[in-house]
């Protein structure tokens, strides 16, 4: 991949989280071809129905894994942050069934799917690493299942805030417990299944509880991680 130094050693960090690389398999993933492509926020980068040749890197930004209904409304399944694979799956799909929209100003590489396949045939432990990141987004639509079906608007808000955190963290994008949010509060009304008023009104809440800070620009604070964590019911062992 292209000279993106910093955010190829944020995939290497997340994926040594499951399997530890080695200097030669972490050279192969540093110097995979790609190209690089910039995307505006809610540009489509891949749309439900296509069926992709390469699988997407995110290099900066927020990506949103979305379902078009029928009658044109819109579900996020998924955020997916710098460092993330976000369609390793479309190596194994003969089409799209979801779409990939940039939720923020957004740079992603992308790589050839034969260049990936050849990667994985070459060295079985990046195969290992690709797997267990597949399983990471299978775990992380369950807990997002658990969360539309069980948990109240406002759990939902704070768990999300808490999955951001921990994942950010991971690949060193929440010092000092900050993280830019990015996405716009109609965003994640698509992912919650709730209004963007009442989106609102949970961050609101959430502040008045002394556990976020949220400035206008979208850059958010964590004031109490635990207490975030008791609001949410949030247990972090699904991220692994």
């Amino acid at each position: 991949m292209k000279k993106e130094a910093t955010v190829i050693e944020r995939l290497i960090r997340k994926l040594e989280h499951h399997e530890l690389l080695s200097d030669e398999e972490k050279r192969a993933l540093e110097t995979a071809p790609s190209r690089v492509d910039n995307y505006k926020r809610h540009d489509v980068i891949i749309a439900q129905g296509d069926r992709p040749s390469e699988v997407c890197l995110v290099l900066e930004g927020v990506v949103g894994r979305t379902k078009i209904l029928a009658n044109g409304g819109r579900q996020i399944l998924g955020f997916e942050i710098a460092g993330d694979l976000a369609d390793l799956h479309s190596l194994f799909l003969k089409g799209m069934d979801h779409g990939l929209e940039a939720l923020a100003s957004a740079r992603i590489a992308k790589v050839p799917h034969k260049t990936v396949r050849n990667l994985m045939e070459r060295y079985p432990r990046l195969a290992l690493a690709f797997a267990w990141d597949m399983a990471l987004d299978g775990a992380i639509q369950r807990e997002w299942m658990a969360s539309m079906g069980r948990r109240s608007a406002y759990e939902q808000t704070a768990h999300v805030l808490c999955e951001l955190l921990i994942r950010l963290r991971a690949v060193g994008l929440a010092p000092d417990n900050q993280y830019d949010l990015h996405m716009t509060q109609e965003d994640l009304a698509d992912a919650f299944g709730i209004s963007a008023v009442h989106v609102n009104r949970m961050l609101q809440a959430l502040r008045r509880d002394g556990l976020i800070e949220l400035k206008a620009s979208l850059a958010l604070k964590i004031l109490d991680i635990q207490g975030l964590k008791d609001a949410a019911g949030f247990e972090p062992a699904y991220l692994q």
